[in-house]
C-alpha cells in the first residue's frame, strides 16, 4: 500500500481535476441506479393499468437520465486520462532530472537499458493505474455499493442469495492479486534486461558481426523475450481464471434470483417490475465484479512498476551538493590533492595518500600503467567522484563546498571514451556552450585540426554524424572532442589520453595546436605515450594507486625508476633515430655547401 499512496499523492497536485472527476463517477453512478427504477415502473405501469401519458414521461426520464449518464461518463474519462497522462509526464521528468543528478557512481552499477524500461514501460504501467486504479476503480466500488443498496432496500431476501458466492469470489481474487503481482514485477524486470540486451546490441553491433556472434545475440534475446512472455502468459492466465469465476458468479447469481424471485412474484410477494429491478441491478453490478479482474491487474502491476521506479527515485548520490554550497567564479586553476585517497568500495582502495599541487597555467602529465588510477584521480576534481578521504581545493576551496555547476563550468574534459550526439557536427561541438557563434566554433575546431577536414564535407559545420558519431573515424570523434572543450575557454582542462585514437601525424599536430590552448591554464594530461608528456611542468608517475615519482623530463629520465623504464623503451629509439637523421641532414648539408663553394672557385 505504501507505492500505491506515493503513486496517489502525485495526483494531489491536480486536486481540483481530480475532485471533478470524482464528481463525474458520482454523476454517472447516480443516473446509472434511477434508470432501472424507472425502467421496472414502466413494466409495472403496462401490466396493471398502461397509462400512454404516464409511460412516454417515464421514457423521457430514461433517456435523459442516459444522456446526463453519457455526459458524466466522458468527464469521467476525459478528466482521468488527463490526469494519467500528467502524472506520467511529471514522473518521466522527475525520473529523468534524477538520473542527471546522479554521480558516476551511480551509473556504473546501472544498466542502461533497465533504466530506459523503468522511464517508459513503468511509467505507463502507473499512468495506467491512475486512470483505472484511481478514477475508474472508485467509480466501481461506488456502484458496486449502490447497486448492492438498492437490492436490499428492494428485497432483501433475495439480496442475501445474490452473495452467496461472495465470500469464495473475494478469497479467490486475494489469491489472484498476489500472483498477478508477483508475475508483473517479474515481467517488468525481465523487460528491463530485455531493453539492456537490444541497448547493446544495436550499439556494438560493429563487435557482434567481427566476431560472428549474430547466433549468440540472438540466443540471448530469444531468452530474455520467452521469459518476457511466459510470465506475461501466466499474468494472463490469472487475470483470465478470475474473470471467468466473476462471470460465473454472476450467471449462477442471476439464475438463483430468477428462480426466487419468480417464485415471489407467482406468490404475490414481488411484482414483476420488482423483478425486472432486481436483474437490472445485477446487470449493472455485472459490470463492477467483471472489471475487478482488470482493475487489480493494473494494480499489481502498479505496484510492481512503482517499486522500481521509487528504488531509482530514492536512490540517493554518492556525490551531493551542499545547502550552502559555494557558485565559484572562474577560477585562478590552482589545484591540490591533499592526502587523497580513494575506494569505489569499501574493499578495494584505487588511490592511497595522493599528495599533488598544480600551480595555476602548469601542465601535469599524469603517467602509469593501465589501472593504476590515473583518470580515477582525475575525476575526482570536477567531483564525478568523491575522495574517501583527504581534501581536493580550487583556490584554496574544497570542491566539496561548491555548487557542481560552477565547478565543471571552470574544468573541460575530453574524455578518452569519446561521446558524440547524433545532431550535427557544429551542435556537437558547441554542446556545452549552445549560444557559441559560428566563428567561436570555427575556431575551435581550427584549434583541434579539424576545420579543413569539415570544410570538405558537403554540408560542412551543419552535417549530422551517426549515432555516437560513428560515421566519423576515432581521430576525427577526438578532435571534435577537444574542440567542444577548447570552446568552453576553461581555465583547467583534463586531457584523458586524448591522443589515443589519433595517427602520429595528427597527434603532433594536435599537440601544436593544444600548446596554445594550454597557455595560462592549469591541464592535467593523462596518457600512456610519453611522447605526449615529455614537455609537462610536472610528471607524476603512478602504480597501484600511489605517486611513485614526481619531476620534470630531465629530472626523472636519469633517474633509475619506472620512468625511465618507459623512456628507453618508447622515446630513446625515437630521439636517437631523430638524432642520426639529424646528422645525416647535417654531413649533407655540409657536403652540399663544399660542392658549392668548389663550383665558386672555378667558377672564379
Amino acid at each position: 500500500m505504501r507505492i500505491i499512496w506515493r503513486i496517489t499523492k502525485k495526483t494531489f497536485k491536480y486536486k481540483w481535476v481530480l475532485l471533478l472527476a470524482y464528481l463525474s463517477v458520482f454523476g454517472v453512478t447516480v443516473f446509472s441506479l434511477l434508470v432501472p427504477r424507472l425502467l421496472g415502473d414502466a413494466i409495472d405501469s403496462v401490466l396493471t393499468a398502461p397509462d400512454r401519458g404516464h409511460l412516454l414521461l417515464l421514457a423521457g426520464g430514461i433517456l435523459g437520465l442516459s444522456i446526463a449518464r453519457g455526459i458524466a461518463a466522458y468527464g469521467q474519462q476525459y478528466l482521468g486520462e488527463s490526469i494519467g497522462q500528467w502524472v506520467a509526464y511529471d514522473l518521466r521528468n522527475e525520473f529523468y532530472d534524477h538520473l542527471q543528478r546522479m554521480s558516476f557512481a551511480f551509473h556504473d552499477k546501472e544498466q542502461t537499458g533497465n533504466l530506459m524500461s523503468k522511464a517508459t514501460a513503468d511509467v505507463e504501467s502507473v499512468r495506467m493505474f491512475i486512470q483505472a486504479g484511481l478514477i475508474r476503480a472508485v467509480y466501481m466500488l461506488i456502484l458496486f455499493l449502490g447497486v448492492g443498496a438498492a437490492i436490499f432496500l428492494l428485497n432483501w431476501k433475495l439480496a442475501l442469495l445474490s452473495l452467496l458466492f461472495a465470500p469464495y469470489v473475494v478469497w479467490s481474487t486475494a489469491r489472484v492479486t498476489i500472483r498477478l503481482r508477483r508475475e508483473w514485477l517479474a515481467v517488468q524486470n525481465e523487460m528491463g534486461r530485455m531493453t539492456t540486451i537490444l541497448q547493446e546490441n544495436l550499439s556494438g553491433q560493429r563487435v557482434v558481426k567481427a566476431f560472428a556472434a549474430d547466433e549468440h545475440e540472438r540466443g540471448k534475446f530469444r531468452d530474455s523475450a520467452t521469459k518476457v512472455s511466459d510470465h506475461s502468459y501466466t499474468a494472463a492466465i490469472h487475470q483470465a481464471s478470475n474473470t471467468s469465476l466473476v462471470t460465473l458468479y454472476h450467471m449462477g447469481a442471476t439464475v438463483l434470483i430468477l428462480w426466487a424471485g419468480g417464485r415471489q412474484v407467482l406468490a404475490g410477494e414481488l411484482t414483476a417490475g420488482g423483478l425486472a429491478q432486481f436483474i437490472f441491478y445485477l446487470g449493472i453490478m455485472a459490470q463492477p465484479v467483471r472489471m475487478s479482474s482488470w482493475i487489480i491487474n493494473t494494480y499489481s502491476r502498479a505496484v510492481s512498476s512503482g517499486q522500481r521506479l521509487f528504488a531509482t527515485l530514492d536512490a540517493a548520490s554518492p556525490v551531493r551538493e551542499k545547502p550552502d554550497a559555494t557558485v565559484l567564479p572562474r577560477l585562478k586553476g590552482h589545484v591540490k590533492f591533499e592526502d587523497v585517497s580513494f575506494s569505489y568500495d569499501a574493499i578495494s582502495p584505487v588511490l592511497k595518500g595522493i599528495n599533488l599541487e598544480a600551480k595555476p597555467a602548469q601542465v601535469i602529465a599524469l603517467v602509469g600503467a593501465p589501472g593504476s588510477g590515473k583518470s580515477t584521480l582525475a575525476h575526482l576534481l570536477p567531483r564525478f567522484y568523491d575522495v574517501t578521504s583527504g581534501h581536493v581545493t580550487v583556490d584554496g576551496i574544497d570542491v566539496r563546498d561548491t555548487t557542481l555547476q560552477s565547478l565543471r563550468a571552470n574544468i573541460g574534459a575530453v574524455q578518452q571514451d569519446v561521446f558524440l550526439f547524433t545532431t550535427t557536427i557544429r551542435d556537437n561541438i558547441a554542446y556545452g556552450k549552445t549560444d557559441a557563434t559560428q566563428e567561436e566554433v570555427e575556431r575551435a575546431a581550427k584549434i583541434a585540426q579539424l576545420h579543413d577536414f569539415i570544410m570538405t564535407l558537403p554540408e560542412g559545420y551543419d552535417t549530422w554524424v551517426g549515432e555516437r558519431g560513428i560515421t566519423l573515424s576515432g581521430g576525427q570523434r577526438q578532435r571534435l572532442a577537444i574542440a567542444r572543450t577548447v570552446l568552453l575557454d576553461p581555465p583547467i582542462l583534463i586531457l584523458d589520453d586524448s591522443t589515443s585514437s589519433v595517427d602520429t601525424e595528427t597527434e603532433h599536430l594536435i599537440r601544436a595546436a593544444l600548446v596554445d590552448v594550454m597557455k595560462g591554464r592549469t591541464t592535467f594530461v593523462i596518457a600512456h605515450r610519453l611522447s605526449t608528456v615529455k614537455n609537462a611542468d610536472v610528471i607524476v608517475v603512478l602504480k597501484d594507486g600511489e605517486i611513485i615519482q614526481q619531476g620534470s623530463h630531465q629530472e626523472l629520465v636519469g633517474v633509475p625508476g619506472p620512468y625511465s623504464e618507459i623512456y628507453e623503451l618508447q622515446l630513446r629509439p625515437q630521439d636517437a633515430l631523430a638524432a642520426g637523421v639529424n646528422a645525416v641532414n647535417g654531413r649533407n648539408g655540409a657536403l652540399a655547401a663544399g660542392r658549392h663553394a668548389g663550383r665558386g672557385g672555378r667558377q672564379a
